[in-house]
């Protein structure tokens, strides 16, 4: 009898020989080779949609918005830099053209504004115009960010936060599509955040932390639902623009990050209005901006729709929103109790 080691042997050896065959090599090769073929002609057209075409990128100062200033200018695009400080676009194009290389011939623009002023909104889109006669594409990155419980918030506050991160970028965009939909061409971009996909009671911006699903485990921080919730209303108002510019050809990406290591939980406003003036831990141990900004770049040259930068945790997290929501409201519920006993012992 045929020992059951030999039996394995002798399974392995046909194995091999069936891989190793004049049938499979060349089909396995011949996979390998589509999809590498197919990967370069990925990236040709992405760097070919992206050289000499006119960015604005709102936010431009600092933490990823000046990354992706640095991302898509290495790309070879014309940019517009906007931004309420002078002192900081101009750093910014300082820094990028004393790196320019022999293809990037196109200096800098910039445009200074506040996005919570309407009027100033309205002039700057003009001036945008104005820069290179179009836009390509509008990187809505702008934005500030809210510490504090609802009942504590002035309303004041609540006002700012959604005229910062949501009639702003809204404004903005309507003040430059127009030209787009003239030019049958066109892209708008948002950096929203995972805060616009799913809201989580007490806790800090972005979702990023390691005990999302464990209302046992939860530590008490400031919560961010005014944040929340202008960043569910540009998920909603961004998602309803790319239905309708379709037909228009213009394209709509809204970027969802996590945790990403920038000042904007030192810059965040608290509920009576005040600097937050400190980092938090998950901030602090998120990605770096630079990295986020490279896939910020990638998801735009691929004209991606819709893009969730974060791990696991809060991706499951939104899953679970959609495809379990009495599940996922009992772990919320529970976890914002636990929270509230914490807060006040």
């Amino acid at each position: 009898m045929v020992s059951q080691a030999t039996r394995k042997s002798l399974l392995k050896r046909r194995a091999m020989d069936l891989i190793t065959s004049t049938a499979i090599l060349p089909l396995l090769f011949g996979c390998l080779g589509i999809f590498g073929l197919f990967r370069l002609l990925q990236w040709i057209r992405m760097k070919a949609y992206l050289r000499n075409a006119v960015v604005v990128v709102t936010g431009a100062t600092s933490g990823l918005g000046r990354e992706c200033a640095k991302a898509f200018y290495a790309a070879g695009a014309k940019l517009v830099l906007c931004g309420r400080n002078v002192e900081g676009l101009e750093e910014l194009v300082r820094e990028l053209t004393a790196f320019r290389s022999p293809q990037q011939t196109h200096k800098p623009y910039t445009v200074t504004f506040d996005l919570t002023d309407p009027r100033a909104v309205m002039a700057a889109g003009a001036e945008i115009l104005q820069c290179f006669g179009y836009v390509d594409i509008l990187i809505n990155n702008a934005g500030i960010s809210y510490r504090g419980a609802i009942m504590d918030t002035t309303v004041d506050v609540d006002k700012k936060v959604m005229e910062t991160n949501y009639f702003g970028p809204v404004a903005l965009t309507k003040a430059l599509l127009p030209s787009m939909i003239k030019r049958r061409r066109g892209h708008i971009v948002t950096i929203s955040s995972v805060q616009g996909k799913i809201s989580i009671p007490f806790r800090s911006a972005y979702l990023g932390q390691p005990h999302l699903l464990s209302p046992l485990k939860a530590q008490t921080q400031p919560c961010q639902e005014e944040d929340a919730a202008s960043k569910h209303a540009t998920q909603a108002f961004f998602d309803c623009l790319r239905a309708e510019m379709e037909q228009d050809e213009i394209k709509v990406t809204v970027i969802s990050p996590g945790y990403i290591r920038t000042n904007l939980s030192v810059n965040a406003v608290t509920s009576d209005g005040s600097r937050y003036g400190a980092m938090d831990r998950n901030t602090a141990q998120g990605r770096s901006p630079a990295e986020v900004a490279q896939d910020v770049l990638a998801a735009v040259g691929k004209k991606k729709k819709d893009v969730i930068l974060a791990d696991w945790v809060p991706s499951l997290a939104i899953y679970l929103r959609n495809l379990a929501p009495g599940l996922f409201f009992s772990i919320m519920a529970s976890r914002a109790r636990k929270e509230q006993k914490s807060k006040n012992s």
